[in-house]
């Protein structure tokens, strides 16, 4: 029989709790060595349902719908799932139809800037999100939770770093069941005990988060006003409004002068080569005479050895998926075996090159290596963009390369099978508006000051569930372990 501790095996009590669950999941997850800390500590504990309000008693997901999807967002709203509602940028999302949205049967999915997201289906069930300012008008899915504070009892910032800390995420994760597929249904966590510990620290630890969210919303919107500089300036404005799949799809079209390059239709669809039309327009240099003495290429392939978390003999290795998500989570390497060139320079743009052409893959997207995010590992399955000209900073190509435009021009320059690559040669090949060097440095600094916030956001999170593990240490009457 395996033990939830040494000398400490699962009681005939503790099934009376998890309602009879004879599987082993909550009794070795730590949730009840967890749920016996919190009763040791000397405040009060208050059920999750009673700190909540709003539809279904503030703790509910919804009913499964036919989704339909549109582009055009006057007719559309943004649509978070399990898996979107962890992204840093907003931008890409899918946008649900509004009429859809608004109905009687799903209005009550609208987001508001304070609650907390648990995703409760599929293998991420028990990731916690927090709303923030810039999420308002968005919808989510039947994946999603949401916990909703009443106002009068909670502060919302205190309530989500409860759930997201350390204590929370084994309680939480201790109430997911099932085994193909995971799920968390409301009742499961409505009577998780919240510590209370007294209106100056919760008021404290609220700030912080929610200055965490107002960073994160400075941050959407400072990448979005860096790309509408760049094309605005450069005369490239109907770029940003691509209407992409309102310009029919590509059939029946010819191409002559063709080379041993690629044969590929792809390669040529006309909807991205009227992109690189537009950008040849301007003044322009190729993204391969930009990354002259610089880094156009794949990121290394090597061994994985495991290191321990949070280790200064250890990496966190950063997967496509996870650089696009608020704070990367996963698998540390160790240093000792891992070459120096999985870590990132400064200002290099990581590019999705390995995937499918799904619209909601990550693959052709692009993120920043910056700040804080520049001890990182990544894996091998990126395109390396490292500018080798100091007139043309990194933080200026990503204005560029995060576009919806350049987006489709990166996939059309796909290569392979099933799992896609992006060709090299193409992708060199891709015109850069040159500007002047006033503008390319604004809409770098616009870039760079975006990032900074993101990494003040981090901090003051991490803040924030430092100040709440204080405090459960403090009136727990035990050492931190």
């Amino acid at each position: 029989m395996k033990l939830a501790e040494p000398g400490n095996p699962a009681r005939r009590g503790w099934l009376d709790k998890q309602g009879l669950r004879l599987d082993a999941k909550p009794y070795l997850s730590g949730a009840f060595a967890t749920q016996r800390l919190l009763e040791r500590l000397s405040v009060e504990k208050t059920p999750l349902k009673e700190v909540t309000a709003g539809h279904a008693g503030g703790i509910y997901n919804g009913p499964q719908f036919r989704r339909v999807y549109l582009t055009d967002p006057e007719h559309s709203v943004p649509f978070v799932g399990s898996k979107d509602m962890m992204v840093a940028d907003f931008s890409t999302l899918p946008r649900l139809r509004k009429d859809d949205a608004e109905s009687s049967s799903l209005h009550y999915l609208e987001l508001e800037p304070g609650m907390t997201l648990i995703s409760c289906s599929g293998f991420n069930a028990g990731r916690r999100a927090y709303v923030r300012p810039d999420m308002t008008g968005f919808w989510s899915s039947q994946d999603v939770l949401k916990v909703v504070p009443d106002p009068g009892k909670i502060e919302a910032g205190y309530l989500y770093a409860f759930l997201a800390s350390r204590f929370g995420e084994v309680l939480v994760k201790g109430s997911v069941y099932g085994s193909a597929v995971k799920h968390i249904e409301p009742h499961q966590i409505e009577g998780l005990p919240v510590p209370r510990f007294g209106e100056a620290v919760e008021k404290e630890i609220h700030d912080l988060v929610q200055e965490a969210a107002v960073f994160r919303a400075a941050f959407q919107k400072g990448l979005s006003e860096a790309t509408r500089d760049l094309f605005r300036t450069a005369g490239l404005e109907d770029l940003l409004d691509l209407k992409w799949h309102e310009q029919g799809r590509d059939l029946g079209f010819a191409r002559s002068g063709l080379n041993a390059t690629t044969l590929r239709a792809l390669n040529f669809q006309p909807r991205a080569q009227e992109i690189l039309r537009r950008l040849r327009r301007v003044e322009n240099v190729t993204l391969g005479e930009v990354c002259a003495g610089g880094q156009l290429s794949r990121g290394l392939r090597f061994p994985r050895v495991d290191g321990e978390p949070g280790d200064t003999y250890s990496y966190r290795l950063v997967g496509q998926r996870q650089a696009f998500w608020l704070r990367p989570e996963g698998r540390w390497i160790g240093k000792a075996h891992t070459s120096d060139d999985v870590l990132a320079d400064d200002e290099t743009i990581l590019v999705a090159a390995r995937g499918t052409l799904g619209e909601n893959e990550v693959y052709g997207r692009s993120v920043l290596v910056t700040g804080d995010w520049g001890a990182h590992a990544y894996s091998e399955d990126f395109l390396r963009i490292r500018s080798g000209a100091s007139g043309f900073p990194g933080a200026y190509l990503f204005a560029m390369l995060r576009s919806e435009a350049l987006f489709r021009v990166l996939r059309s320059c796909s290569t392979g099978g099933k799992q896609q690559d992006i060709h090299l040669g193409l992708c060199s090949a891709i015109p850069v508006p040159v500007l002047t060097e006033a503008d390319r440095d604004r809409i770098a600094e616009t870039v760079r000051d975006a990032y900074r916030q993101r990494d003040e956001a981090d901090r003051k999170d991490d803040q924030a569930l430092a100040k709440l593990e204080a405090a459960v240490v403090l009136h727990s009457g035990v050492a931190n372990g």
